[in-house]
């Protein structure tokens, strides 16, 4: 993670990264190699502890960064430590489940639409920036969908696809709806944080702070 994590304004999409410049598309991305279950798991297990060892700010600041709630940020610190990971995204869910619609309000602010890398076609850009501004003017917040599991290649079609799709929906069924993929982005970027505080070589540095 970097020293400073971004405090607000987290894309609720993955960018999408298609479109490169031509003397890029002439460069052959390097096929990474395979991780094993033994070594994801040792990340897992070391991230957690250090999760588990950070101090309460600092664990609340970074938490802020997977879910914007406040009310969750502290509920999920507070219960700290988690015995494994499955435990940690156990808690996540039931905290999030028990937000109110203004902890909910809170969180939808601190995201953002998604955008296209800038060599997209513009007609991709003008899609979904229609697509957006047509569902943030229904609902009045962004529109979030985690992606989890899908290449990509995919993304943009996924999302075009998606908004159409909820913007047939009524207030209720969109809040329920936007709530459970809100608390799926907060697993997967629990995931993220874990993963990365276990690979990281030496000190890691979350919101500035060393930790160990």
């Amino acid at each position: 993670m970097p020293e400073h994590p971004q405090q607000a304004g987290r894309a609720g999409v993955p960018v999408q990264s298609r479109g490169t410049a031509p003397h890029e598309a002439q460069t052959r991305t390097p096929v990474p190699e395979p991780v094993s279950a033994s070594t994801c798991t040792n990340a897992h297990s070391r991230g957690l502890g250090r999760f588990n060892g950070w101090r309460r700010d600092t664990a609340v600041s970074v938490l802020l960064e997977c879910f914007g709630s406040h009310r969750w940020a502290l509920r999920m610190a507070a219960h700290r430590p988690y015995p494994d990971l499955g435990a940690l995204l156990a808690a996540s869910d039931e905290a999030g489940y028990d937000l109110s619609p203004a902890d909910i309000a809170e969180a939808l602010a601190a995201e953002s639409a998604p955008c296209l890398h800038h060599a997209a076609p513009r007609a991709a850009h003008l899609a979904l920036r229609a697509a957006h501004a047509a569902y943030e003017s229904r609902f009045g917040h962004v529109f979030v969908i985690c992606l989890d599991g899908l290449p990509p290649s995919q993304h943009v079609d996924q999302v075009l696809a998606a908004i159409r799709t909820r913007l047939a929906h009524d207030p209720d069924e969109e809040r329920a709806l936007t709530a459970e993929e809100m608390r799926r982005l907060a697993r997967g970027r629990i995931i993220d944080l874990v993963t990365e505080a276990g690979s990281a070589p030496g000190p890691f540095r979350a919101a500035g702070q060393p930790v160990g």
